[in-house]
């Protein structure tokens, strides 16, 4: 067992073999696969919805938050997002690699490990005011998230053109004009949120009286991802730059969100595990 928690651990394998079907799927066409291992998403996305229903409801009067909360949720996000994927448009790939991430982050989340709490503050105002940032910062997560895979897509499937090598995979890939209007798209919902989550957990740490804590290093990393991220759109917009610079400027914006999220740090608004 990987979690001592039966339960958990039927979660984990059921999702991985929904993933083997996807695979089979975006391999070699197999519709039949296509379905069954839908079928088993939706089982492992109601399964997770019950878990963050408990999780929410054992959270509601405790000020806490740990990283497997925070993980869950965003792993919770990104199977919805790539059945809303999956409905909209036809890019099987682009719904297997977003449940790739998502089954990345489920399985980080369920690994045994110590379980160090973010004390949220004590002022009433500053406590919401972070609740309503770590919302913010998870949906933003999610979102960029999805913006990064359509940045790889695009530089994969650029490079694959250039170098005149087609492949089946390639068929199972919607045009590059299409992955760079949807991580446009993509960019333009999860950076305001990103900024929005910035801006709550500032307003936050000002009024507990820790303007200091904005140097965390965590803090910093944010909001250069936040400043690249606005620079990327910008030349988007603006049609400044090429399908393949905006993907690297989408992807270095969302290596700095990352590397925040995961940096070392001693600081207590930010000292999750």
């Amino acid at each position: 067992m990987i979690t001592q928690d039966w339960l958990t651990d039927a979660v984990l394998y059921i999702y991985a073999l929904s993933l083997l079907f996807f695979v089979s799927d975006a391999a070699s066409g197999n519709r039949s696969a296509r379905k069954v291992g839908t079928g088993l998403l939706v089982f492992v996305w109601v399964l997770q919805g019950v878990f963050l229903l408990v999780l929410l409801v054992d959270r509601f009067s405790v000020p806490a938050l740990t990283l497997r909360d925070y993980l869950f949720f965003v792993s919770w996000l990104l199977v919805s997002a790539s059945f809303i994927l999956n409905r909209i448009v036809r890019a099987e790939l682009l719904v297997l690699l977003v449940n790739v991430v998502g089954f990345a982050v489920l399985a980080l989340n369920l690994i045994e490990r110590n379980r160090q709490k973010v004390e949220l503050e004590p002022w009433e105002v500053a406590r919401r005011l972070l609740l309503v940032h770590v919302g913010l910062i998870t949906l933003a997560f999610a979102v960029l998230t999805i913006t990064a895979i359509l940045g790889l897509m695009y530089l994969f499937l650029h490079q694959r053109l250039k170098a005149k090598k087609w492949s089946h995979v390639m068929s199972r890939m919607p045009s590059l004009e299409w992955i760079d209007q949807y991580a446009y798209r993509a960019g333009l919902i999860g950076v305001p949120l990103l900024l929005l989550s910035l801006s709550t957990g500032t307003v936050a740490l000002l009024l507990d009286g820790s303007p200091a804590k904005l140097l965390d290093e965590k803090v910093l990393f944010s909001f250069a991802a936040g400043a690249l991220y606005i620079f990327y759109l910008i030349r988007r917009l603006a049609s400044l730059d090429d399908g393949t610079k905006l993907a690297i400027w989408n992807l270095l914006g969302y290596a700095l969100l990352v590397t925040g999220f995961f940096v070392s740090s001693l600081s207590s608004f930010h000292q999750m595990l």
